[in-house]
């Protein structure tokens, strides 16, 4: 799918919401047409739209499904009770809440209002994402010192999770498009592979050099001095800098810092969540223990085997060497 010519991962067509289907990929490129807000939060669930930035923009334009479908009379309670349930179906991602709640702040404008804001939410999405991708690449350009440089990354942050563009990989495109960009490294993201299915499908598509990594060999890689520096996404990151973010990513931060390699945060304001003083306050969700148990059908553990599967991980802010939105880098209380 493609808007203005660039490729975006959710959209608003015809009275119904179109996205690309982000559980088939590699293999197959699907759109899904989700027409009611149960589907919509279904999709959400089983992360066929997945992503802070693509979540913000599902959410402003669920409450805008909603309302379409409640247009005559409209009904804003019914509205609302659907927003209630979109905005709690995926916790840990601030941005979904924070799109529903701006556009329920506008409700009482009916629906044109709600129009007009779910426009301006994917607009300021496209326009952040740019901006700190920009950011970004300046500020790792600045601190390394090799001009052709060496990035690691964790799960998936392009286009396909931040509406279009990206935020993390997209300051890697950034880079290569500079020619400052030697390699990317991807982990592949246990257990459901958003990094090895999504990231390098999108590198490859742009034709950017990268590597997949094994999630417990990038701690190697860095210990024989072929990352310059690790640049990641992020879901929330509460007012003192720590982070919520894929699992998986606190482990990388912890290696970093060991090897004194800058770990850098891109993500755009709208993940800030000023209201949770740390990363103790970040609720942290737990998903089902056959995405551990089984890789696709196939069981892989003992069927009787206890699992702890949380999708997210906090990564404490005096791990961050930067925090870098659109606004340039994010400094608590600042």
């Amino acid at each position: 799918m493609t808007v203005d010519g660039e490729p975006q991962s959710v959209l608003w067509q015809d009275g119904c919401i179109v996205a690309v289907d982000q559980v088939a990929l590699p293999h197959h490129e699907r759109r899904i047409r989700i027409t009611r807000v149960d589907q919509l939060i279904a999709t959400v669930s089983r992360l066929a739209i997945r992503g802070a930035p693509s979540l913000a923009a599902a959410g402003a334009l669920g409450v805008l499904l909603s309302a379409h479908s409640r247009r005559t009379p409209f009904d804003a309670a019914g509205i609302r009770a659907d927003a209630g349930r979109l905005a709690a179906a995926r916790p840990t991602a601030v941005n979904l809440r924070w799109a529903v709640d701006r556009m329920l702040a506008v409700l009482d404008g009916g629906y044109p209002a709600l129009e007009r804001e779910a426009d301006a939410i994917l607009g300021e999405i496209v326009t952040a994402n740019a901006a700190l991708a920009s950011a970004t690449a300046d500020f790792v350009c600045a601190a390394t010192a090799r001009h052709r440089l060496r990035v690691l990354t964790h799960c998936n942050t392009g286009w396909l999770a931040t509406l279009r563009i990206g935020t993390a990989l997209g300051a890697v495109l950034r880079l290569h498009e500079r020619g400052r960009l030697e390699r990317v490294y991807c982990t592949e993201t246990r257990p459901l592979l958003q990094g090895a299915r999504l990231t390098c499908w999108e590198l490859d598509r742009a034709e950017v050099p990268h590597a997949l990594l094994v999630d417990s060999a990038a701690a190697a890689v860095m210990a024989r001095g072929a990352i310059d520096c690790v640049i990641v996404g992020a879901d929330r990151i509460a007012a003192n800098r720590d982070t919520a973010n894929k699992v998986g990513t606190l482990a990388l931060a912890i290696a970093a810092r060991h090897h004194g390699i800058p770990f850098v945060v891109a993500a755009p304001t709208s993940t800030i969540d000023e209201a949770t003083p740390s990363g103790a306050g970040i609720p942290i969700e737990h998903r089902y223990a056959e995405e551990v148990t089984h890789f696709g059908l196939e069981l892989t553990a003992p069927r009787r085997t206890e699992v702890e599967n949380p999708a997210f991980d906090v990564t404490p802010g005096e791990l961050v060497s930067a925090v870098i939105t659109e606004h340039g880098v994010y400094r608590p209380g600042g």
